[in-house]
């Protein structure tokens, strides 16, 4: 008979088969049974893991884009070099040229000077890479410059012409032929634009043009910057490199490094300029994806706990444990597969529209000059998938367990979901988690990253939310005793109200679930609270920072961007004699490459003294006096985590081509180069180097001078149109504004994890509020009106979401303890003061409170649709 049930009594042979196919059909039942019954729930898991996977494989993308193209763009103006010898200084004098040139092994080699070129009106500068076009050609083939015409071919050697690259000629909107204005001291430098560099990557601003010519031009006559050395066949390049490193540390101690342009040191320093900063961007998407496993950990714990019938009835009917443990790792597993691979997809596109909207710095300023192409890597989807995935399971994990467990005939009864629950949550994993935090936030960085920092602050956060049912149950029964004493023990219960006797005496008796609620709260909040207060503090520090190193009425500069441009000794006395200035404060800037694989440190003279360094630098420290004959200098925070300097030790400095020892007179706060800067006075600097060039000047106005008077004055002078001129508050806007920019990624991924946080309070409020369908079946039974249930509901949200506000205040401030005193000085070297943004802060709070006051109002009244005998009849 067609369809009739198999006969038991034929053997196992189609046993295993005929067993399997309802077993996956009883699957596939409940897992979309239950999608069906609660689609919001399930899509609200998802978008988390979705919006965590999309917002780290997006940043992912992006960095490794940018970061590639940038080395590529870099390694393009080494060509085929085996071997580079650069300065510690920006310059070095060419007599090393003819020792390397005819050094045993040499094949070619080709001498290069690199400038930063100022250009009038521009805040970024121009870099020239000039050649001897005879022996680049055998280096360097691709920056050699391209004439614009046949019969112009020896442009190339030409002492007036250029060639740009096609991103700086559409960003100096200059055609060949035409002519390009640049800056050399306060003298225009006019150079006619001969062709391009048809070679260049895309958006690398780049000129090219005659070494001898650049020298003259520039007041470089006599100096290189870097000689690329391309070697013989057969010669072993690693034993060429060391033996030419010894002989150059032991003629020219200091003075040289010699590299090559794949070697650790080019791909280190690459790598070290925004290492911390991608580092950190990609935790703060994790934020994300840390949210949505608690979710994913509620949704699975809710749906367990309506389900214990259910499931309970299918262990009478012969399911295993493992069977019904492997059915709700599956709805856990399927939730992650489907966020992650939406999370994936949304990443890609993200990082696309960032990559073509922002650039690859996001706005931070590290990979200027590159423009990158997102390049879908599948090893990269592959480990987010499996995060994603991953942290689905997890956060089924526990509910799974705690179902396969369950006794059936406990369970079948009502009224268990409690004790159930209650197993999930011991106390001392919790306290374990918090006191390991609280170890690992003392630990040093690894990889000069604050690896344990963030350990420490997940433990936090994993160990606070498992505390959270015990700290829940007592802070409701409290409540409840107190408002029972304080009612006289009437039948009314807290104040002769029903409404809020029922309400804490639910909570005191419920703190698991209640927990589960509080979790929601307590991880989106304390999050929210901690980035909030981390991103406020580095603000709020940096403008008092600049009101402390920024004294001064007026400021003026030579060119706002670039090396080349400079006061003389002349034009300095000029303004200093200028009426209405008080009092005229000369600096001189210029880069030192203490190590290979870092980027170059700033070295700044100035007017500055040892009595003085307290009131003109924001000092960590007292600032020492030197001893007798000592040259004193101040070194910022980062060198002191970066090169080991302390106040009080001694420093070693390549200037005019020999190195010199200062004594560290004191530690000073700066943030705006988180590579290291050194301050020294500026008699010191030109007495070593007898460079008496400055490159900005801080002015102070007379008492009576107006400042509209002495800016025309500076105007007026014969090179005062060349002068960029700056108030104290017109710099301090400009900092906020490129501040802003940089930390665009951190507001936007604090507004996501407001937003998740919403949204999960909001799902978990409601699944537990249409669980309880019997509950206010009962309640309306004996009489308890719908308008007191919908009361009940409301005081219930707004006590648990007060009660995880203020826990996740707690939370959030702790852990921004973290992020302010060991996550930012290991990850930047610098330290800042705390500040707390209580508006912003209040709003969200106020915004969680009606959040779920809401959706337990809203989500009350869809419980409370059918009738009270309906909604009881299946308590038994």
């Amino acid at each position: 008979m067609t369809g009739a049930a198999p006969d038991p009594a034929q053997g196992p042979a189609n046993g295993p088969a005929a067993s399997a196919a309802p077993l996956r059909r009883l699957s596939r039942w409940l897992l979309f049974g239950e999608w069906r019954a609660h689609p919001v729930r399930a899509l609200t898991a998802i978008l988390a893991i979705a919006i965590g996977v999309s917002l780290g494989f997006a940043i992912h993308l992006i960095n490794a884009a940018a970061f590639n193209e940038f080395s590529s763009a870099i390694k393009s103006l080494s060509g085929q070099a085996d071997v580079q010898v650069s300065g510690a200084e920006a310059t070095f004098d060419e007599a090393i040229y003819p020792l390397l040139a005819g050094r045993a092994g040499v094949a070619v080699a080709s001498p290069v000077l690199q400038l930063q070129a100022s250009v009038p009106g521009q805040r970024a500068p121009l870099e020239i890479i000039a050649l001897d076009v005879f022996r680049a050609g055998h280096v360097t083939p691709d920056l050699i410059g391209v004439p614009e015409t046949e019969d112009k071919a020896f442009d190339t050697l030409s002492d007036d012409a250029i060639f740009l690259s096609p991103a700086a000629r559409a960003w100096l909107k200059a055609a060949n032929g035409g002519k390009l204005v640049l800056q050399s001291g306060t003298r225009p430098v006019e150079l006619r634009v001969a062709g391009s560099l048809q070679r260049a990557r895309a958006g690398q601003r780049l000129a090219v043009m005659d070494l001898g010519a650049a020298q003259w031009r520039f007041q470089r006559l006599g100096k290189l910057s870097r000689v690329d050395l391309k070697l013989r066949d057969g010669v072993d390049r690693a034993a060429f490199k060391a033996a030419l490193a010894r002989e150059l540390q032991r003629d020219f101690p200091g003075r040289f490094h010699v590299g090559s342009p794949n070697d650790e040191d080019q791909n280190s320093r690459n790598a070290n300029m925004s290492r911390a900063y991608r580092v950190n961007l990609s935790v703060l998407a994790l934020v994300a994806l840390f949210t949505g496993a608690f979710l994913v950990f509620s949704t699975q714990a809710l749906s367990v706990m309506r389900r214990r019938g259910q499931f309970a009835l299918l262990r009478v009917l012969g399911m295993e444990r493992g069977q019904l443990l492997r059915q709700i790792m599956l709805e856990g597993w399927t939730l992650g597969v489907i966020g992650s691979l939406a999370g994936i997809a949304a990443g890609y596109g993200m990082a696309a529209a960032a990559l073509s909207t922002f650039g690859g710095d996001l706005g931070a300023g590290y990979f200027a000059g590159v423009r990158p192409e997102v390049r879908f890597t599948p090893l990269a989807a592959l480990v987010y998938f499996a995060l994603g995935v991953g942290v689905a399971v997890l956060g089924c994990a526990a509910p799974a367990f705690e179902a396969a467990r369950a006794t059936p005939a406990i369970a079948l009864k009502s009224g268990s979901e409690e004790a159930a629950m209650a197993r999930l949550s011991p106390a001392w994993p919790g306290l374990g988690c918090l006191a390991l935090a609280a170890a690992m936030a003392l630990l040093p960085p690894v990889w000069e990253l604050p690896v344990f920092g963030y350990l420490s602050i997940a433990l936090m956060l994993v160990g606070a939310i498992s505390l959270m049912p015990r700290l829940s149950g007592a802070v409701f029964r409290l409540a409840h005793r107190r408002g029972a004493a304080a009612g006289g023990g009437d039948a009314h219960g807290a104040g002769g109200s029903a409404v809020l006797a029922l309400t804490l005496a639910r909570l005191a008796n419920a703190p698991s679930q209640a927990g589960i609620a509080l979790g929601g709260v307590l991880s989106s909040f304390s999050l929210m609270v901690a980035m909030a207060i981390m991103v406020s503090s580095f603000r709020v520090s940096l403008d008092q920072w600049l009101l402390e190193v920024l004294p001064a009425d007026l400021y003026a500069s030579s060119a706002a961007g670039g090396g080349t441009a400079g006061l003389n000794p002349l034009e300095q006395r000029a303004i200093r004699e200028l009426p209405g200035v008080a009092k005229a404060d000369f600096l001189r800037v210029r880069g030192l490459q203490l190590a290979p694989e870092r980027p170059a440190v700033l070295l700044m003279a100035r007017g500055i003294e040892t009595g003085q360094a307290d009131s003109m630098l924001a000092m960590t420290g007292p600032s020492l006096a030197p001893p007798p004959g000592a040259r004193p200098v101040w070194v910022s925070e980062p060198m002191t985590d970066l090169y080991g300097v302390t106040a009080g030790g001694t420093l070693k400095l390549p200037l005019a081509g020999a190195e010199h020892e200062f004594f560290v007179a004191g530690v000073w706060r700066d943030y705006a180069r988180p590579s290291g800067s050194v301050q020294m006075r500026l008699a010191d600097y030109q007495a070593i180097t007898g460079d008496r060039d400055i490159n900005n000047v801080a002015i102070w106005l007379a008492k009576d001078a107006a400042m509209a008077d002495v800016k025309a004055g500076l105007k007026a002078l014969p090179f005062g149109a060349l002068l960029e001129l700056n108030e104290l508050g017109e710099l301090r806007a400009m900092s906020l504004k490129i501040f802003d920019r940089s930390f665009a990624v951190t507001y936007l991924l604090e507004a996501i994890a407001i937003v998740i946080g919403l949204f999960g309070v909001a799902a978990t409020f409601s699944a537990q509020t249409l669980a309880r369908s019997k509950e206010f079946g009962m309640l309306r039974h004996i009489g308890v009106t719908r308008r007191q249930i919908l009361a009940i509901l409301a005081m219930e949200g707004g006590a648990l979401t007060g009660l995880g506000i203020a826990t996740g205040f707690v939370l959030g401030w702790i852990i921004s303890l973290v992020l302010v005193f060991v996550v930012n000085p290991q990850s930047f070297h610098w330290t800042m003061q705390m500040h707390l943004p209580w508006p912003l802060l209040g709003t969200v709070a106020a915004a969680m409170l009606v959040a779920s006051a809401l959706t337990a109002l809203l989500s009350g009244r869809q419980a409370l649709s059918g009738a009270p005998i309906r909604a009881v009849r299946e308590d038994w």
